[in-house]
């Protein structure tokens, strides 16, 4: 790998806008079991800042602007956002062997949700079954202002043919 100037330890948090934290709470917290760490009350009620652990050290947090500007309805823009500058979806890392069982929980939970996808290196970049060249299986559902989620399991181990040949220049091992 090429010597950089900046190491990573990770994603330290990111931050998106929730139109109503309670209800963000209800659902990343009570729904899926996410620790709620710390919460910031913005000064002169512009709103609140507030963290929940992801695990590995990380977190999603949530701003909450009540006088912000109205939300954008993203199940109007279809299954994948392409608008430059906004976010298409949060990816949470899963063990493979739970991805099936956590699906099922979410359909217990009266949440919509995907079937499982195993994303791959075919033509079609998905088979219904796992293959040779699956490289992530993943399920997407939104939370309850229309963020697009993905459960994701690696699995296998990414290697340098999985990039293409011209941009393999500090390619990790």
């Amino acid at each position: 790998m090429a010597d950089s100037e900046f190491k990573f330890n990770g994603i330290n948090h990111l931050a998106l806008v929730c139109s109503d934290m309670d209800r963000t709470i209800a659902f990343y917290r009570d729904v899926l079991g996410m620790p709620l760490v710390k919460t910031i009350e913005l000064r002169n009620g512009r709103g609140k800042h507030y963290f929940f652990d992801v695990g590995g050290g990380d977190c999603l947090a949530f701003f909450e602007f009540p006088k912000g500007p109205a939300s954008v309805d993203a199940k109007a823009h279809g299954k994948m956002a392409a608008t430059p500058g906004m976010m298409n979806h949060v990816a949470f890392d899963v063990s493979n062997d739970a991805i099936d069982r956590y699906r099922q929980r979410l359909v217990e939970r009266g949440i919509e949700v995907t079937e499982v996808v195993n994303h791959d290196d075919t033509e079609r970049g998905a088979s219904p079954q796992v293959n040779a060249t699956t490289f992530v299986r993943s399920i997407y559902f939104r939370d309850p202002d229309g963020t697009q989620l993905e459960f994701a399991a690696w699995s296998r181990a990414l290697n340098e043919a999985d990039v293409k040949a011209e941009y393999r220049a500090g390619w990790k091992n």
